[in-house]
């Protein structure tokens, strides 16, 4: 049997780059597990961040959600609170106690004199005082 020819040239020099042994199979053999261990690892760790931005985006819905009401709750406090504190609920509120209007003010000098005439009060006579009712809004 014949020996295959001896490359020249560029061939050779190709040859010498790549050379035909069995014990090249071996060798690539850890890069090849290098490189599906690194693409492995990069896709689970996609899917993980996946995950974790997916986990987020419905902890931000239930917020935003929570925020809503909230805000919705907070109006409506506001709004009781305003007609609580309007001048025609207190006039009602307070006659409902048994209040009447104060007459005109008397005020103290530094010096221990009265300036203006104090009146009293009117009293009211048309209805007795109404009892104490606590309303819940």
């Amino acid at each position: 049997m014949s020996a295959a020819p001896e490359p020249r040239g560029r061939a050779a020099r190709l040859a010498r780059l790549m050379p035909a042994a069995p014990g090249n199979q071996a060798a690539r053999t850890p890069f090849v597990l290098l490189v599906v261990l690194l693409l492995g690892g990069g896709l689970i760790g996609l899917l993980v961040l996946n995950s974790a931005l997916s986990e987020g985006s419905f902890r931000l819905d239930d917020l935003q959600r929570d925020t809503k009401s909230l805000t919705d709750e907070e109006q409506a406090l506001q709004r009781d609170i305003d007609a609580y504190s309007a001048p025609e609920a207190l006039q009602r509120r307070a006659r409902e106690l048994g209040m009447v209007p104060g007459g005109d003010p008397a005020f103290l000098g530094s010096d221990g004199t009265v300036k203006g005439v104090p009146s009293p009060a009117a009293a009211r006579q048309a209805a007795p005082p109404v009892p104490l009712v606590l309303r819940v809004p």
